[in-house]
């Protein structure tokens, strides 16, 4: 399950409007995107379910998969293709005994290895670490430092995600320091052509 995990991880806007949700994110399947991240904080649960649907019909149309943001019930009733945690967002091991050995299971480790180290110890699939550039969409979230993408890819045997401020301009650093995943909200969705964007970012690896 794990060994494909790699390139751009397009991670969802908040957006209110499931039509233009849907046709972001169409945009971003069509450049190439193989990996997306359902994301919105602010939609109350019956909206949040009729956007994840929708964008997992989306992703099974291109041969993608879709990763619920906090959220391991929707995940699990939906039949989605895995779930990714933050730090308040339940128990790594029991949401990998949830989701079964088929299904994905990321975890935040912000600026922390030995967070990475337990999510290892409790079945994860992948670690994200960051913000490892100044973020728009996390403001006040740690750093997390290309030193410690690197450290971070030396230590654990697992596909290693760096999200946070990440742009065109400075994705490349991300890479070279150790990251095998970019996972970009807002360079990617507010680009003039999303889909082009998503094929330049697919270009860095």
């Amino acid at each position: 399950m794990i060994a494909d995990l790699s390139g751009l991880y397009a991670v969802t806007q908040d957006d209110p409007l499931l039509p233009r949700l849907a046709a972001l994110v169409g945009s971003a399947l069509a450049g190439g995107v193989r990996l997306v991240q359902y994301r919105n904080k602010h939609a109350a649960p019956a909206l949040r379910r009729a956007q994840a649907a929708e964008l997992l019909r989306l992703c099974r149309g291109h041969g993608a998969r879709l990763i619920v943001n906090d959220d391991l019930a929707l995940a699990l009733e939906l039949g989605a293709d895995g779930v990714h945690l933050g730090a308040d967002d339940g128990d790594i091991a029991q949401a990998r005994a949830a989701l079964g050995p088929e299904r994905i299971l990321g975890v935040s480790c912000y600026d922390d290895l030995a967070a990475g180290s337990a999510a290892v110890a409790a079945g994860a699939d992948y670690l994200a670490f960051g913000s490892v550039f100044s973020s728009a969409t996390k403001p006040l979230a740690p750093r997390a430092s290309l030193d410690l993408l690197g450290e971070a890819k030396r230590r654990f045997a697992l596909p290693i995600a760096a999200i946070g401020g990440i742009t065109l301009d400075n994705a490349g650093e991300a890479v070279a320091a150790g990251a095998d995943m970019l996972a970009v909200i807002t360079d990617l969705f507010d680009a003039m052509d999303i889909a082009a964007r998503a094929r330049a970012y697919a270009r860095l690896f």
